[in-house]
C-alpha cells in the first residue's frame, strides 16, 4: 500500500499550543494518537475519512511537533489539552473523537470528563486498564525501562513487527518506525509510565455518548478481552471485529477501519 500525500493544512497556533493539522469537511472529527508516535500515525486513512469529516489531528502535549512542551503527561492533562485546543480553533459544537491504542485512553477521558465536547467515540485497539494480566503488568514496568535502554530507533525495529495479525508492508513499517524514532526519549519515558496509570473501570458506565469499540481479531497488544470488557462497560457501546488483523490493523486493514468508522458516525447523523 502506498503511503498517502499529506492533505493537512497546519494551524499556526501559541507556542505554549498543540500542533495540530486540518483537512476535510463535514463533521468535525478528532483523532488523537497513541504512545509513542504522533498524528501523522493517521495519515493512510486521511483519504478515507476526510472525504466525510473536518479531521482535526493534533500532536499531544510531548509527542511530534508538540515535543517541546512540558509535563506532565498523564490522561487528564492530554484531555484536557484537547477540551482548550477545540476552544482555541473556534469549534463550539460537540465533535466525534477517534482514539487509537493509547490514544483511546485520552479519548475515554475526555468523553468522561467533558461529554458536553463529544458527541461520538471510537475506540480502536485500545483499553479501560491496560494492567490485567501479569504479561502486561510486567510489560508495563519495563517499558520505560526499554526506551531509556534500548532508545527508540531499536525499540522502533521490535514494535512495528509486533502486536499479532498482518504484517504492514515493509513501507508502511519503515514510515512507521521513522514516527516512533521522531520523538524525545526522555518524554516518551515519561509518557509511558503516565499511561500505565489510566484506569477507566470504576466509570466507563457514565460515558454517555454512542460509543464504537474496534479490535483486531489477532491482537496480541491489547487482546480482545479489553476490547470486551470496554463494550460491558460502556451502555449501549458496540463491537466491531476484524479478522486476521492485529495491533496495526490501522495500516494492514485501512480501508476496512475507514469504512467502519464512516458507517457508525454516519448513523449518529441519520445518513
Amino acid at each position: 500500500m502506498d503511503i498517502p500525500t499529506s492533505t493537512l493544512a497546519q494551524q499556526a497556533l501559541r507556542p505554549t499550543e498543540l500542533f495540530v493539522q486540518e483537512t476535510g469537511s463535514g463533521t468535525p472529527l478528532l483523532l488523537i494518537h497513541g504512545l509513542m508516535v504522533s498524528g501523522e500515525m493517521y495519515r493512510p486513512a486521511l483519504p478515507g475519512l476526510a472525504q466525510h469529516h473536518h479531521l482535526i489531528v493534533p500532536d499531544l502535549r510531548g509527542y511530534g511537533h508538540s515535543r517541546a512542551l512540558p509535563g506532565p503527561y498523564t490522561v487528564t492533562q492530554l484531555a484536557d489539552d484537547l477540551a482548550r485546543l477545540l476552544d482555541d480553533l473556534g469549534i463550539d459544537t460537540a465533535v466525534d473523537v477517534l482514539g487509537y491504542s493509547q490514544g483511546g485512553a485520552v479519548a475515554q477521558q475526555l468523553a468522561y470528563a467533558r461529554p458536553d465536547r463529544v458527541r461520538g467515540l471510537v475506540l480502536a485497539c485500545t483499553y479501560a486498564y491496560n494492567m490485567l494480566s501479569l504479561r502486561e503488568h510486567m510489560e508495563g514496568i519495563a517499558l520505560p525501562w526499554l526506551i531509556r535502554i534500548l532508545g527508540l530507533r531499536r525499540l522502533a525495529g521490535m514494535v512495528s513487527g509486533a502486536g499479532g495479525g498482518a504484517r504492514m508492508s515493509p513501507e508502511i513499517e519503515r514510515w512507521f518506525q521513522g514516527i516512533l524514532t521522531d520523538n524525545d526519549q526522555s518524554r516518551m519515558v515519561e509518557a509511558s509510565q503516565a499511561m500505565t496509570a489510566f484506569d477507566s473501570r470504576p466509570w466507563l458506565d457514565q460515558i454517555v455518548c454512542p460509543t464504537l469499540v474496534i479490535a483486531g481479531a489477532e491482537d496480541t497488544a491489547v487482546p480482545l478481552a479489553h476490547a470486551q470488557m470496554l463494550v460491558q462497560g460502556i451502555p449501549g457501546a458496540q463491537l466491531r471485529m476484524v479478522d486476521g488483523a492485529g495491533h496495526t490493523l490501522l495500516w494492514t486493514h485501512t480501508e476496512v477501519f475507514t469504512k467502519l468508522v464512516n458507517e457508525f458516525l454516519a448513523s449518529l447523523s441519520g445518513s
